[in-house]
């Protein structure tokens, strides 16, 4: 017979319910990658600024690394391409507008309050300060390759149908008697306008400026005869 020894049971270590500390090496994995972060939105930023300044053919990669305060091949760790950098300010701006209406589209607001926000919120990322990717996303969107044209077409998509909701819940509460198809590509064509000529600082806010469109486009909206 051969004899068997048992083996004391190995104590399980207390629950205290704390996560380990982070070593000093994951702390700065994390501030590496905060960093990483901050530098790419820098890039999109004085892209952006860039861009719609001197036009997207005309911006070449070292105007973008100096504006940056970049050397002149730094800014290829963040994206491969000047293309790429067109791609992402378009996006950025756009995935930003889209989640702001989008906030507004979830409230179930009364049809002519979510119009004033929509028509305020749209104004105010078109005209406030450092929102260059919607000059940008305008004139320079014939530079986009297939690929990322279908990509920003596909949230433009995204943010026109909260508009059109937003329309036609107006078009039904009756504010806006007589639709057309149209409707949202007049509307979007006078707002977008606006860029041509305001200024900030010049004697009317944004908010003020919205009042007033607001007022112009529900007057003129089209009425049933004999209204």
């Amino acid at each position: 017979m051969t004899s068997t020894k048992t083996t004391p049971a190995r104590a399980k270590a207390p629950q205290t319910g704390m996560e380990p500390a982070k070593t000093p090496r994951g702390r700065r994995a994390e501030a590496s990658a905060s960093e990483d972060d901050s530098r790419r939105n820098e890039l999109i930023a004085k892209s952006a600024k860039l861009f719609r300044e001197k036009g997207y053919e005309k911006t070449t990669v070292r105007d973008i690394a100096a504006a940056a305060g970049m050397q002149a091949g730094s800014w290829f760790y963040h994206f491969k391409t000047k293309h790429d950098i067109l791609v992402a300010v378009m996006e950025q701006g756009l995935t930003r507008s889209l989640q702001d209406i989008e906030a507004i589209a979830a409230q179930s607001l009364p049809p002519r309050e979510a119009f004033r926000q929509l028509v305020t919120t749209h104004l105010k990322t078109l005209l406030g300060p450092n929102n260059h990717f919607i000059a940008v996303l305008l004139y320079e969107s014939r530079s986009l390759d297939k690929s990322a044209y279908g990509k920003i077409t596909a949230l433009m998509g995204r943010y026109e149908a909260i508009w059109d909701e937003a329309i036609d819940a107006l078009h039904r509460s009756g504010d806006w008697t007589m639709p057309t198809k149209l409707d949202r590509l007049l509307l979007f064509g006078a707002l977008n306008w606006t860029a041509q000529w305001y200024r900030l600082g010049a004697g009317i806010s944004i908010e003020e400026l919205a009042e007033q469109a607001i007022t112009f486009i529900l007057r003129s909206a089209p009425k049933k005869r004999g209204k």
